[in-house]
């Protein structure tokens, strides 16, 4: 690596749609760079098991973004294990600054930097994780067929993964802290209606316990009396937010309320040659092959925009910034 290196695609993130972008931009024949600061997987290296991604009826979620670093080193991909903490849009080129100082440069960026399901950081939340806590019902659901799980949230991802669960689950218990749900009216009327699911208004979860074998129950308290209970269960959904890691998306790039990047349907952002993928983007659903199909289609349009700007472009690796550069021009 080298800051006199001028690169046709710089990618940052190593999740299912960093590499998958890295296998299609290599494919391309571009000179791609993936910034990955710790280990190529992102959110689902950390997922237990993984039965909803096409070929493979079960695979430990470590196991399949294995599968994916595997392919994209197969094609050369460069790939730095440096942590990547600004994007700087050009005129000519744009460029993603290191923890180091160093400044990559590049005719095209994705930003594949994921997110994090926001927790509730109460005791025997991470201990628990993977052993009977999630925050995905669609990704871990199926492990809790005829049991008893618990629903945290009031918006419309936990209701709509709590009316999930109740076709899976025996019995299904939805925990909001306020004395009424977020989530639109249509959800909140189907929820109403499921007789799996009880609703628990005015209740914050204090402490998640469990065994060898995963969670055995959850400790409750009421936030109007200050009653504390408990609750068997053996399974713990967690849906109070998630937080795109967006603190790499430059200026000028238009975001929703929530902090998702929005795109086009080629996951172009306002910036002509930066790219947003995976869960960083605003779509309809987060799930593992979106986030691959992501970074396939960006790739893919990242290969035409750098053809169509090659030819003439004069990108310097100066290290200048867009308002640096957009003075010069005036100057």
């Amino acid at each position: 690596m080298s800051e006199n290196e001028l690169y046709d695609l710089i990618i940052v993130g190593g999740g299912p749609a960093g590499l998958t972008a890295g296998i299609y931009g290599m494919r391309a024949a571009l000179k791609t760079v993936l910034i990955e600061r710790g280990v190529p997987g992102g959110q689902v290296a950390i997922t237990k098991e993984v039965e909803n991604y096409p070929g493979f009826i079960e695979i430990g979620g470590f196991d399949l973004c294995d599968k994916f670093l595997q392919h994209a080193k197969h094609y050369d991909l460069q790939i730095i294990e440096k942590e990547a903490v600004a994007t700087e849009p050009g005129i000519e080129c744009h460029g993603v600054r290191l923890a180091d100082g160093a400044v990559l440069k590049a005719h095209a960026v994705i930003l594949a930097a994921g997110g994090v399901a926001r927790k509730l950081n109460i005791p025997g939340e991470d201990q628990n994780f993977g052993k009977g806590v999630s925050y995905c019902a669609t990704c871990d659901g199926f492990f809790f067929r005829d049991k008893t799980v618990a629903v945290v949230g009031g918006g419309d991802t936990a209701l709509e993964d709590a009316l999930y669960l109740s076709k899976i689950a025996r019995k299904v218990y939805l925990i909001h802290r306020r004395d009424a749900f977020r989530g639109s009216r249509i959800l909140q009327q189907r929820v109403f209606e499921e007789p799996r699911i009880e609703i628990v208004y005015n209740t914050v979860v204090t402490a998640i316990d469990g065994d060898d074998n995963g969670v055995r129950h959850i400790a409750l308290k009421d936030t109007q009396t200050g009653a504390q209970r408990h609750i068997d269960t053996e399974g713990v959904f967690i849906f109070v937010g998630f937080s795109p890691n967006n603190l790499l998306v430059p200026a000028g790039i238009k975001m929703n309320r929530t902090g998702y990047v929005l795109t086009d349907e080629k996951c172009e952002t306002d910036i002509p040659g930066i790219f947003a993928v995976g869960d960083l983007r605003q779509k309809y659903a987060n799930q593992i092959v979106l986030a691959a199909a992501d970074g396939c289609m960006a790739a893919l349009a990242a290969a035409h925009y750098v053809e169509t700007r090659k030819s003439g472009s004069t990108c310097q690796p100066d290290g200048l910034g867009h308002e640096q550069r957009a003075k010069q021009v005036v100057q």
